[in-house]
């Protein structure tokens, strides 16, 4: 390793390049929580949709990527900007020489994708493929930049505080309301215009089930890997590891983090038992606690005692039982409860952490000071809410008016992997076999007759009621075709 005579200047070098090393390594930690959303979407979309929801969770990576090089990544942190947007560096040009704005870039655009994945949860199941790709581009690199910028670049005008006082300034440490309540107000606006999957609400339907995902290891599988990521997602929000007292706010970050989302999770897992008309125990629910304790810890975790994380989780617990309960009675149709666990989970981080944070906050201080935070919070969240949904409405109400937001009931009913995409998860030949002799023998080769549909809770008929005999000829048919 070439080295210098000055060994300051060493130590120097040394600590540019940790902090470097730091941004990438919990970026590609934040990166894996894109794994963790496509198992977790998978597994709760219904089988025939399993291909097309894993190809939008890869796009939100390409397609963010793209997006975000080309003009996300300048609208969020160009420099010079102004108080509203940043207006330099696109497609990373203007960078230096010394290209020392990389690392930043990759770690703010896992962010970035993590937006856009939220909103493709809630419009599983009949959204178009060419409407999914309008969108992830337009909020990967327009929507959620302005909002970062205004809340974490230098120059946004709720970074810079009351009055130009950074001390007042916007509280959210690593996303409550940047990452997770534009994604949740997106998801929730696009869900409302796009409309519920066909018989959700229907009153033969709509206590049986009908539209459960297809298989609930995956989706605890994708919740395993998205509890990991906020480790870093949280924890590598400190942005830096080299300064004094960086590693102790990180490791305070993680520990709240952990403690929110279990507090979360066991407080949502009980009120499930006792609320819910299964009266059952219920796994799913309790991943989606704990996601929206993790999510609502975002905004304080490098502040909070202990205390205030479990404080901030038991209230996020009740917050998901009850947000989820407000959307299904709104017969808003959303497939993960995205909007209860990043809207709902995201809005109460943002409102809690001036009440709680260590020192300064409400609960600490009670002054002048420490009110005008708490609503400097509240007012950020407004405008980032109303700044999302006008946004979507003119987004996702245009491509409506246009006839490109939904898919066609044919299209459906058949299943958005074989109609869109031509590959199902699960072609019905694999469960049947393709000899002649399995048909002649009744299903002596070990393969019945009649197929078990793999998202079916009867044999031989899909749960829209479609007989998977007559869907295997169409499909034997296409591809004779």
């Amino acid at each position: 390793m070439a080295t210098t005579d000055d060994p300051t200047l060493d130590l120097t070098v040394l600590k540019i390049n940790l902090d470097h090393f730091f941004l990438l390594i919990n970026g590609l930690v934040v990166f894996l929580m894109q794994c963790g959303f496509a198992f977790l979407e998978a597994g709760s979309v219904r089988a025939k949709n399993t291909t097309n929801i894993l190809i939008k969770n890869l796009l939100d990576v390409f397609l963010g990527a793209m997006a975000y090089w080309a003009v996300g990544y300048a609208f969020a942190y160009g420099d010079p900007g102004n108080g509203f947007i940043g207006h330099s560096q696109f497609f990373l040009s203007e960078i230096g020489e010394d290209e020392s704005a990389l690392s930043s870039f990759f770690f703010q655009f896992v962010f970035a994708a993590t937006a856009a994945t939220i909103v493709s949860g809630s419009m599983a199941e009949r959204t178009e493929f060419k409407a999914y790709l309008i969108y992830s581009v337009v909020i990967t690199g327009f929507v959620y930049p302005v909002v970062s910028h205004w809340a974490w670049s230098e120059t946004g005008w709720l970074a810079d505080g009351i009055n130009g006082m950074v001390v007042l300034g916007f509280q959210d440490f690593a996303g409550s309301s940047v990452v997770h309540m534009v994604g949740g107000v997106a998801a929730l606006t696009g869900a409302a215009i796009l409309g519920p999957r066909i018989g959700r609400f229907d009153k033969e339907n709509i206590d049986k089930g009908s539209h459960q995902g297809h298989t609930v290891p995956l989706v605890a599988l994708g919740g395993f890997i998205l509890f990991f990521g906020f480790f870093s997602f949280n924890g590598g929000s400190v942005l830096a590891i080299s300064n004094p007292g960086d590693g102790i706010v990180m490791a305070r970050a993680i520990v709240n983090t952990i403690i929110s989302g279990a507090a979360a999770a066991l407080v949502s897992l009980g009120m499930g038992k006792v609320l819910y008309n299964t009266k059952k125990w219920s796994l799913l629910t309790m991943i989606n606690g704990g996601l929206t304790g993790m999510v609502a810890i975002c905004a304080g975790c490098n502040t909070l005692y202990p205390w205030g994380a479990f404080v901030t989780g038991v209230v996020a617990g009740a917050v998901f039982i009850g947000g989820s309960a407000l959307v299904f009675r709104l017969r808003i149709d959303d497939p993960l409860d995205a909007v209860a666990v990043h809207l709902g989970g995201g809005l109460w981080g943002i409102f809690s952490t001036p009440w709680l944070a260590r020192g300064t906050g409400i609960f600490f201080a009670w002054n002048g000071d420490a009110f005008a935070g708490w609503g400097w919070n509240l007012l950020g969240a407004l405008v980032i809410t109303v700044w999302t949904a006008a946004l979507s409405v003119l987004l996702f109400g245009g491509m409506h008016i246009l006839g490109i937001l939904r898919v066609s009931p044919e299209t459906e009913y058949m299943g958005l992997d074989e109609k869109e995409h031509g590959e199902p998860a699960y072609p019905i030949m694999a469960y049947v076999g393709n000899d002649s002799r399995n048909a002649a023998n009744g299903g002596a080769n070990g393969f019945p007759a009649t197929a078990f549909h793999p998202e079916s809770g009867a044999q031989g008929k899909d749960n829209e009621g479609l007989d998977v005999a007559e869907m295997a000829s169409e499909r034997e048919a296409a591809d004779v075709v």
